[in-house]
């Protein structure tokens, strides 16, 4: 299982990957593909604050302080293998930014 923790600052607002249309950019995960490993299942998240948006007309659902997200893969050989992609997003404050999106990289041991 992968693990990737985001931590913010005070007052700032990271965002569910699951939100509907016409609000703020949910995060998203994207792993490169690679012979060494599959996915098993969606990335899971925890539980969001949810509260009604007037600013989007709808209800948010948000992370504050720190979000843990996993993501099951399956180990397909027996050597170590490095897992990378890169995570969109937006946060928000007194107002919204999208940074670029973000790499990761994170070696795992093999069967």
């Amino acid at each position: 299982m992968l693990i990737i923790t985001a931590k913010l600052d005070s007052g700032w607002h990271l965002y569910s990957q699951y939100l509907a249309d016409g609000g703020p950019i949910p995060t998203k995960f994207t792993f490169t593909p690679s012979a060494d490993y599959q996915l098993d299942g969606k990335t899971e998240e925890g539980t969001p604050h949810k509260e009604y948006d007037p600013n989007f007309d709808m209800q948010l659902m948000y992370f504050e302080k720190e979000s843990v997200f996993r993501q099951k893969i399956k180990v397909l050989g027996k050597k170590d293998f490095t897992v990378s992609g890169t995570i969109d997003y937006m946060v928000c404050l007194e107002q919204c930014i999208f940074p670029p999106a973000a790499k990761f990289t994170m070696t795992v041991k093999g069967n």
